[in-house]
């Protein structure tokens, strides 16, 4: 995202323009060009720079962050405080395709789409999230294909290119560009946003222009889908996008063999003698151990996305027929569904194991991320 901050910088005037970055990962060049530069190298070390955006940290940093799809959530409320208090700033929301598959994330655009409130949402599109994006929404957003709008057009469409001298094959290519142009802008238009996109993430030219535009729109909130790479420009972290994901100011070497990496070995062998065995994960597949798993049987270990309510009640759907389901999940993240916990699983008496990763005190990660009230709320529940 550097070429987004640099022009998100560009066009709006931070602190009074409210820059909301969804997770905190995406800020790092945010933090560089917000008077942090000379700290940076303390960055995710105790006593230095946090790993996300901390409201403690800078008036930059209009919104604290650590925990994925909050904020257009947050977005929505300052854009209506702006309104209700009579005052005239920016609210941009920036937000991954993974963290854009969390119920929280949907549920807020959902309300924003329905107010005239002028707000920004601007979608980074690069296909990870802390392992890569799964389901129907990442998949391009998976374009609205029984749209009325969008099968007229590609009737009509058809109609002409048939008819041209190369036929049917030219017809479905341009077919193709039309529907990759045309389904994006439909579905975010009937949520009430006015679409720009998809931008290249790279051109701050581009860039620019998108967000001017977006910035003197003033008939309700804006969409600005952008395509990135993630880690553009810098080799090692285009190839392993995972490892790249949160970094910090250290070069620390592993000590040997993680408690993550115990606990997916002996998830596979338990799946391998017991096939009523199913795994499940919400977007953390590879930080819990479960890659092995995931490539040997495929099958039955399911990465859910950012959906951490989801992935409990699907859970103890799979129990109620006879499955032996284990979810695998950081503590922090578990916290999230709570009342999946209580509701649809203790309640109901339901055989679910669960792999509470990142128990305790976790370091580098900082005061969002830290394992320590999963006993607290766990052992609350009879």
């Amino acid at each position: 995202v550097v070429e987004l901050t640099i022009a998100l910088h560009r066009v709006f005037d931070s602190p009074r323009d409210k820059i909301i970055w969804d997770v905190g990962h995406q800020s790092y060049v945010h933090k560089l060009l917000t008077g942090r530069r000379e700290r940076f190298h303390t960055l995710r070390q105790f006593g230095g720079l946090c790993g996300f955006t901390d409201r403690n940290e800078s008036p930059h940093d209009a919104f604290g962050a650590g925990h994925a799809s909050t904020s257009v959530s947050a977005a929505t409320g300052m854009a209506v405080a702006r309104d209700l208090a009579g005052d005239s700033y920016n609210v941009m929301a920036v937000i991954g395709d993974g963290a854009l598959t969390g119920g929280m994330a949907l549920e807020a655009l959902n309300q924003a789409g329905q107010m005239r409130s002028r707000l920004i949402v601007i979608l980074n599109d690069n296909g990870m999230a802390i392992s890569p994006s799964v389901g129907a929404l990442s998949r391009r957003l998976n374009k609205i294909r029984l749209n009325t709008r969008f099968l007229r057009a590609e009737r009509r469409l058809s109609d002409a290119v048939t008819r041209l001298p190369l036929g049917q094959r030219l017809g479905k290519r341009i077919k193709r560009g039309v529907k990759g142009f045309l389904l994006p802008m439909i579905m975010w238009e009937e949520m009430g946003f006015a679409y720009l996109g998809p931008v290249d993430g790279h051109n701050i030219v581009d860039l620019e222009a998108a967000l001017r535009h977006a910035r003197d729109y003033d008939k309700g909130p804006t969409f600005i889908h952008v395509i990135t790479t993630k880690g553009k420009g810098y080799r090692p972290a285009e190839q392993d996008a995972i490892r790249f994901h949160g970094i910090s100011g250290t070069n620390g070497k592993s000590t040997g063999v993680s408690y993550s990496e115990i606990a997916g070995r002996t998830v596979l062998r338990i799946a391998r003698d017991n096939p009523r065995v199913v795994v499940i994960t919400p977007a953390m597949l590879d930080g819990t151990g479960l890659t092995a798993a995931a490539k040997e049987i495929p099958q039955r270990v399911f990465d859910v996305g950012i959906c951490e309510e989801h992935a409990v009640t699907f859970a103890a759907g799979l129990a109620t027929q006879g499955f032996v389901p284990i979810v695998a999940v950081y503590s922090t993240f578990l916290q999230r569904a709570f009342d999946q916990l209580v509701h649809d699983v203790c309640l109901q008496k339901l055989p679910v194991v669960f792999i509470i990763d990142r128990a305790g005190i976790v370091g580098e990660d900082g005061r969002t991320h830290q394992g320590t009230l999963d006993l607290s709320y766990l052992g609350c529940i009879p």
